[in-house]
């Protein structure tokens, strides 16, 4: 009894952290092999950008990441100077939401 407490345990992890870092809003298909296949898309889409992260040594999180990635798909702009250029505007967007206290 206690093996099978110790995976259904497992089993209960694994979900867990399949809502928690995959974001999964709804299952496009019913059949098994729908639900499978999309979620191996995902654990697909969740590997390639830590992949991604590591290589760029970038300290954003994979969250922010995929944000930036789905915002400019359609741009032919490399990687690096995509996160860049968003690292740099989100510098200058908290400068310029400080309020002056001597104008």
């Amino acid at each position: 009894m206690a093996q099978l407490y110790k995976l259904r345990w497992q089993v209960e992890l694994f979900f867990r952290w399949l809502k928690q870092h995959l974001r999964i809003k709804a299952f496009y298909g019913t059949s098994a092999n729908a639900v499978r296949s999309q979620l191996w898309v995902a654990v697909c889409v969740y590997a390639l950008v830590a992949i991604l992260k590591k290589q760029l040594q970038s300290d954003a999180s994979l969250y922010n990441i995929i944000q930036v990635l789905s915002v400019s798909v359609f741009e032919k702009t490399p990687l690096a100077e995509l996160f860049q250029a968003a690292r740099c505007q989100n510098e200058s967007s908290q400068i310029s939401n400080q309020l002056l206290l001597f104008a």
